[in-house]
């Protein structure tokens, strides 16, 4: 190797080198510059983290124990103590019970109550409960997302049938879905019951 191509060499080292330490310099620099806000950075994606892992835990937690509660319902539906963790823990199970212990009971008051209740579903069954002509049959079939929508058309029509009411009847088993499971007994009382 030549002289010349030796110092080439170290040139090219030297120039390699020094755009390393350029580099290096300009990371520190960097560093220096948004130290603070990397520290925060990471500390807030570990407190976020940490938040979430209790929060799961907590709630899990809740459930568990509402679980608890409930099953201590059924093995006594008098327990109050259980009965009151349940409402504190899980508000929409405490209604499905009561809702349940009211219909096993037949204790038309406590179903009354729960008309506004916050679970949907046990709000829906209560109204659907609560009507008991044909007219509140009808309102309560009107609403879109009523769980016994098509069952309420049907009552309401067998209502109508015994008042005497057959064109009104016939209105309102022609409101009820072509795909419900009632199809069958729609065609039986429009059959016999109307015709």
């Amino acid at each position: 190797m030549s002289l010349q191509e030796n110092i080439k060499m170290v040139k090219e080292e030297l120039n390699s080198e020094e755009k390393f330490f350029e580099k290096a310099v300009m990371t520190e620099r960097f560093i220096k510059k948004y130290k603070k806000l990397m520290i925060a950075s990471v500390i807030t994606v570990v407190v976020i983290v940490g938040a979430n892992i209790a929060y799961t835990a907590n709630k899990e937690s809740k459930i568990e124990a509402a679980n608890i509660a409930f099953f201590n319902l059924q093995a006594d539906p008098k327990n109050s103590a259980a009965l009151n963790e349940l409402k504190e823990l899980s508000p929409n199970l405490h209604d499905v019970w009561i809702y349940s212990q009211a219909i096993a009971n037949k204790e038309f008051q406590t179903i009354k109550s729960l008309k506004n209740s916050k679970t949907l579903i046990v709000s829906d069954l209560v109204k659907y409960e609560l009507a008991q002509d044909p007219a509140s049959l009808e309102n309560y079939a009107s609403k879109q997302d009523a769980i016994y929508k098509d069952l309420a058309l049907v009552q309401a029509a067998v209502m109508l049938i015994k008042e005497n009411k057959i064109n009104e009847a016939k209105n309102k088993l022609l409101k009820v879905s072509k795909e419900s499971s009632l199809k069958n007994i729609v065609a039986a009382l429009m059959h016999y019951g109307i015709e």
